[in-house]
């Protein structure tokens, strides 16, 4: 029996297509939330950037990567900061390679040199480009994740170089998603099963992005989009459909679990 269902948003939840859920996916959530199983998000977004899906009702949300867990009452039941250590060293290595990057803290996002692909990423994901600022006042022990413009053959050398005590994933090829080492969505899951206690054997998930591989390898049921990306289908326990096809109903629908 599952009891908790675990969801990705962009490629997941939303469509890259429309930017909107997918009328049978607000279907499946209201049929599992009428049987009493947890729906919870997780997602690399901040907590700030999910106004347009709350209307979903969510029971809790994993954000910045499994570093900010909050339920929808408002109780935040965990959050990890960056070594500030790796922050100050980012800075002064993408002043000096032309490299841009974002911070991102529970009260805001800031970025540093916004080009025309940064801006189509935004546009990508239907946000705003978050602004430009000095980062002589943002409060390094403040930020809880970093979006970090390099290409996917140079992130290895990067991270143990400029950033050792962090951790990268990515689920585009523009930019890396950083957070503290250790930290996943794997570690949000843990944090909401205990929460609900629910265990794990009772958990299902759904992701399309490299950063969803930890979610749905630790969760019993892992589900990989059709849209997803090859390395996570590599893994997954099942692959559906496609975000616009139905996805997320086809392999509840599979699986019994409505």
């Amino acid at each position: 029996m599952i009891k908790a269902v675990f969801f990705d948003i962009d490629g997941t939840l939303l469509s890259f297509d429309t930017h909107q859920v997918p009328a049978s996916t607000e279907k499946a959530i209201q049929e599992l939330k009428s049987k009493g199983i947890k729906v919870i998000v997780s997602t690399g977004r901040s907590i700030n950037s999910l106004d347009h899906i709350k209307y979903l009702d969510f029971d809790g949300f994993i954000t910045f990567n499994g570093g900010y867990c909050i339920t929808k009452e408002g109780d935040v039941l965990f959050r990890k900061g960056i070594d500030a250590a790796d922050i100050l060293s980012l800075i002064d290595h993408a002043a000096e390679n032309d490299i841009s990057f974002s911070l991102m803290s529970e009260e805001e996002i800031s970025i540093f040199q916004v080009t025309p692909e940064i801006a189509s990423m935004y546009a990508l994901l239907n946000l705003p480009v978050p602004p430009q600022r000095s980062y002589a006042d943002f409060d390094m022990s403040s930020v809880l994740q970093t979006n970090i413009f390099i290409q996917p053959e140079v992130q290895e050398v990067f991270m143990d170089t400029v950033m050792p005590n962090s951790i990268a994933s990515r689920w585009t090829p523009l930019f890396a998603d950083v957070n503290p080492l250790g930290q996943s969505k794997q570690v949000g899951i843990d944090i909401f099963i205990k929460h609900f206690d629910i265990d794990l054997k009772e958990t299902m998930s759904f992701g399309d992005g490299g950063n969803d591989i930890t979610m749905l390898k630790h969760t019993a049921y892992g589900i990989a989009m059709g849209n997803a990306n090859p390395e996570v289908k590599a893994i997954a326990d099942y692959i559906t459909d496609d975000v616009d096809n139905d996805g997320i109903y086809n392999a509840l629908a599979h699986f019994g679990v409505i």
